[in-house]
């Protein structure tokens, strides 16, 4: 259609030759550069086999310049004619210089946003004229579209394998780097790190057990841990206790100071200067919180988007969302459908957002039947595809709850019934009712903060 209107897609060739010049002239600018554009931001076949010759080629750690470039683009089979020995020798003799690399790569990075924004224009005005569902529908559609345009990404489309391993290969270069620590935002929990990697972008956490485990408390350590020590935004959903509630649960376990306490005021003057400190640090933190209890995925996707340094969502619970267009009584049919409709679209929502999401699950009544109470998967309520969309699947038990005469009541058992990274398992936690939190067992809860 451009072509028949004479128009031409929005690109820069000078910028793209440019940036290439720069890279062969002086291969010290190369980090900044793969930094700065990407491989599918040039317009010019050409040019894009250059640079992702020279990108493949830094990555490995060879030595660049025109002759090694030529001699890996045959290599690779993206040398087509002699003249592309001709365009090599061109371009370096056309960059200026290049200290200005990064201001063409700029140029180059802008002209690919104009491009991918005019298709996705285009996209949605597509989907309108065709009448491709309803307006809500169509709105979400075009809001996804948009906010991946912001986030560097396009949603859909095939990509040739050779640029995700190049991608890989630069994410394990930088985990080498850190020292080969955990690839995800740590929990403030050593062992559950070590078993899970951290929270992982992209991932759906689900953390699953029955009223009282402790559940909304492990999520909300989580919660102030990454908000702390990441200093990442969080957002977190709550459709079952109300802001102040949750807030105050943070003063508790922050301060120290007992959480029955800190609802009636009657804090010592020790206890006070601790909820001071705890308030303190909490204020410094980016963590948002909804209590909105009607709220459907497509709401916290929509309030997600429009947080510029999100790094954690939480969600608590499952079972209390709204799906999209809801508001009547449920069969336990349609119930068991739309509790997994309302997970896949989680899943979903944590690889648009590129952030892990945590969501807390209630367990069915199954477990107290049998006589090791432990949780198993099959007791997630309306489970139907939760346990398939979650990459990992934590479910807390506490032998105390059930067993006054336990040797340990506070002792919490955190079971990984899944985990995408390695193994499964048991993980013994400190549970502290009196601060609502949990710590690692080998933590003194009674230290100061």
């Amino acid at each position: 259609m451009e072509e028949l209107l004479g128009r031409q897609a929005p690109h820069s060739a000078p910028a793209e030759q440019a940036v290439i010049g720069s890279m062969l002239i002086d291969p010290s600018c190369i980090p900044d550069v793969i930094d700065k554009v990407k491989s599918d931001e040039f317009y010019i076949q050409t040019n894009r086999d250059i640079f992702d010759t020279i990108f493949a080629m830094f990555s490995y750690g060879q030595s660049i310049d025109a002759v090694t470039v030529l001699e890996q683009m045959k290599v690779r089979g993206v040398y087509r004619e002699e003249s592309t020995q001709q365009y090599l020798m061109e371009l370096m003799q056309i960059t200026p210089t290049a200290a200005n690399v990064l201001k063409y790569a700029a140029i180059v990075r802008d002209q690919a946003l104009l491009r991918n924004l005019h298709l996705a224009a285009d996209e949605i005005n597509s989907m309108i004229f065709e009448g491709a569902g309803e307006a809500e529908t169509m709105l979400e559609a075009a809001e996804r579209k948009i906010y991946a345009l912001r986030q560097g990404r396009t949603v859909g489309g095939l990509q040739p394998v050779s640029m995700v391993i190049q991608r890989v290969y630069a994410n394990l270069s930088d985990a080498a780097q850190s020292g080969g620590g955990i690839p995800g935002l740590p929990t403030g929990l050593p062992d559950l790190d070590r078993t899970i990697l951290g929270l992982n972008r992209g991932e759906l956490i689900l953390i699953a057990a029955r009223p009282g485990m402790g559940k909304t408390s492990l999520a909300l350590n989580l919660a102030s841990y990454v908000g702390e020590h990441a200093e990442k935004t969080v957002a977190v959903f709550s459709l079952e206790m109300s802001r102040e509630q949750l807030a105050t649960r943070l003063l508790s376990s922050a301060g120290m100071v007992d959480s029955q306490k800190l609802m009636t005021g009657r804090l010592s003057t020790e206890e006070w200067r601790r909820v001071a400190t705890a308030a303190s640090r909490i204020s410094a933190t980016d963590i948002r919180i909804d209590d909105n209890p009607s709220l459907s995925v497509a709401d916290m996707n929509a309030q997600c988007r429009r947080l510029n340094n999100l790094g954690l969502v939480v969600i608590d619970y499952l079972q209390l969302m709204q799906s999209a267009g809801s508001g009547h009584t449920w069969s336990n049919e349609s119930r068991t459908q739309a509790v997994s409709d309302m997970s896949r679209m989680l899943k979903i929502m944590a690889k648009e957002l590129n952030v892990p999401v945590v969501c807390l699950s209630q367990l069915s009544r199954a477990n107290e039947a049998r006589q090791n109470k432990r949780p198993m998967l099959s007791d997630l309520r309306e489970s139907g595809a939760i346990e398939q969309d979650a990459d990992v699947v934590l479910a807390l038990y506490r032998d105390g709850y059930y067993n006054k005469e336990a040797e340990d009541v506070n002792l919490s058992e955190a079971i990984i019934l899944k985990n995408r990274h390695g193994e499964t398992g048991t993980l013994e936690l400190r549970w502290v009712p009196e601060y609502t939190t949990f710590h690692s067992v080998e933590k003194r809860y009674d230290d100061e903060p």
